[in-house]
C-alpha cells in the first residue's frame, strides 16, 4: 500500500509539469524499477539523479523533461518531512546512506582527456560559449573568448593571468590573437582565499553580462558531441558512466532552460575606468 502512495504522490507531482510516467511524449519517462518513488521522494534530484544512472528510469528527451520539471517549481510542492518519512516507513529507503556527491564531483576532472577531446570544441575549451552568431560549437568557443578580450581592451604587450585556465585554450587564444603574454594556473582554496582578499572596496563592476541561454546551448552541443563519439568511448567507461554524463549535461541544460541556473561574464576594473567602460556584446 505504501508503495502505491509514493507513485500517485510522484504521479501528482510529475502532473504539474505536464509530464507522465508511462507516457508516449518525448519528455514523459519510463519507470523500470518501482523502487524509484521512494527514492525520489526521500533523497529529491539526488535521488532522481543516480537512480537514472542505475537504470530506474528513462526518457527520450530529459533536457525538456528536467526542463518542465524546474519550471514547474515542483520542489516548492514537496514536504520534505511527510513525504520522506512516507518512505522511509515503507522500508524501501535509507536516509542514512551516505551520499555519493562528492565522489562524482571528484571524478568529474579525473576520467581521461579523451572524453574532453570527443565532447569539447577543438580548443577543448570547458565553459560556455557564446551563440551570437554562431553556429557551431567551435564558432560559439571562438566567439567567446574573442569577446572577453575585447571586453578586456587586450593589447600586444599586455600579461594576462588565467585562473584556472583548464587546458590552456583560451591563454593560448588571447597570444595568438592579441599578443599578450599569458600565465595559466590552476584553481586551489587559497588562491580563492587570496584573490577575495585582493578584489575586496578596489574594482570597480564595469558590466555583468548573463551567459544562461548560452549556456544552454553549449551543454547540449557537448551531449551531442558525447553521443555521437560514445562508440570510440565504450571501452573505457561503463554503462552507468554514460548515463551519469547524459544526466550531468541534460539536467544543466534544462536547468539552464528553465532559468534555475545563470552564468554570468563581469568586468571588473581597479578604481573603475576613467570616462566610463563602453560593454560590448
Amino acid at each position: 500500500m505504501a508503495r502505491r502512495d509514493l507513485k500517485r504522490r510522484v504521479e501528482e507531482l510529475l502532473a504539474y509539469a505536464d509530464v507522465e510516467i508511462g507516457g508516449s511524449r518525448l519528455w514523459d519517462i519510463q519507470v523500470d524499477d518501482e523502487r524509484l518513488y521512494a527514492r525520489v521522494m526521500a533523497q529529491g534530484s539526488l535521488g532522481l539523479g543516480e537512480s537514472y544512472m542505475d537504470g530506474w528510469w528513462d526518457g527520450d528527451k530529459l533536457d525538456e523533461f528536467f526542463y518542465r520539471v524546474l519550471r514547474a517549481r515542483l520542489e516548492e510542492r514537496v514536504r520534505p518531512l511527510s513525504d520522506g518519512l512516507r518512505a522511509v516507513r515503507a522500508g524501501l529507503i535509507n536516509l542514512q546512506r551516505p551520499s555519493r556527491a562528492f565522489e562524482i564531483g571528484r571524478r568529474h576532472y579525473d576520467i581521461g582527456n579523451e572524453l574532453y577531446r570527443c565532447m569539447l570544441d577543438r580548443r577543448m575549451t570547458y565553459s560556455c560559449g557564446y551563440w551570437k552568431d554562431a553556429t557551431t560549437l567551435d564558432e560559439a568557443q571562438e566567439a567567446k573568448l574573442d569577446l572577453v578580450c575585447r571586453k578586456l581592451g587586450l593589447r600586444p604587450g599586455m600579461w594576462v593571468l588565467d585562473i584556472g585556465c583548464g587546458w590552456g585554450g583560451a591563454a593560448q587564444f588571447a597570444a595568438e590573437r592579441y599578443g599578450v603574454a599569458a600565465v595559466g594556473i590552476t584553481v586551489s582554496e587559497e588562491q580563492v582565499k587570496l584573490a577575495r582578499e585582493m578584489c575586496e572596496g578596489v574594482f570597480v563592476i564595469e558590466d555583468w553580462h548573463n551567459f544562461g541561454t548560452d549556456c544552454e546551448e553549449t551543454l547540449m552541443a557537448w551531449y551531442r558531441n558525447f553521443a555521437a563519439g560514445w562508440d570510440r568511448l565504450s571501452d573505457r567507461y561503463d554503462e552507468r558512466f554514460r548515463r551519469m554524463w547524459t544526466n550531468y549535461l541534460l539536467s544543466c541544460a534544462g536547468s539552464f532552460r528553465a532559468r534555475k541556473l545563470q552564468l554570468w561574464q563581469i568586468v571588473l576594473s581597479p578604481g573603475g575606468v576613467a570616462g566610463g567602460y563602453l560593454a560590448l556584446r
